[in-house]
């Protein structure tokens, strides 16, 4: 998917829909000191992610400048400028996951996905992602899809937990 075009993920009236709810998340939140992060959530979760003109929108309806609003997007990893897929998997590569083989693992989604890291398969069904802890140390090596935790994964095993989705 391009990410520079928003009519690759929805139609053009579901376009001018999300930038009128994202309008209106603005209106909720305009002049709110600190208010940006929260901004920027909810328009991901209107518009999917959050290409420069959706950037560039709020920046625009909030009175701030254009390169604040790419600043938080590009510094926190939870946003997004490229469409995401329908789920996102994250391998954990804490010091527990990885020196159990989080390593191996991320090697075989990215073979057996056919993506890199940070990017969505072809069919827009699978973000790919790695996390540096999920908090499941005990379950090392751990990885998740979406909410779900996946733990002691194996080479054998990521294809039973992929059929799944």
């Amino acid at each position: 998917m391009n990410p520079e075009s928003a009519e690759n993920t929805c139609t053009v009236i579901e376009r001018e829909h999300a930038f009128e709810q994202i309008a209106n998340v603005i209106d909720l939140y305009k002049g709110k000191e600190g208010s940006l992060i929260q901004v920027l959530h909810l328009s991901q979760k209107i518009f999917g992610y959050l290409p420069l003109e959706v950037q560039q929108f709020i920046a625009n309806e909030m009175d701030i400048p254009l390169a604040t609003v790419s600043g938080v997007v590009s510094f926190y990893s939870f946003f997004s400028t490229e469409p995401r897929g329908e789920h996102t998997i994250r391998v954990c590569m804490g010091t527990a996951c990885y020196v159990r083989g989080g390593k191996k693992i991320v090697e075989h989604l990215q073979n057996h996905l056919g993506v890199d890291l940070g990017k969505t398969t072809p069919d827009g069904k699978f973000t790919f992602e790695i996390a540096r802890c999920i908090g499941s140390c005990a379950l090392a090596p751990a990885m998740t899809i979406d909410d779900t935790v996946y733990k002691q994964v194996n080479l054998n095993k990521i294809g039973r937990i992929l059929e799944k989705y």
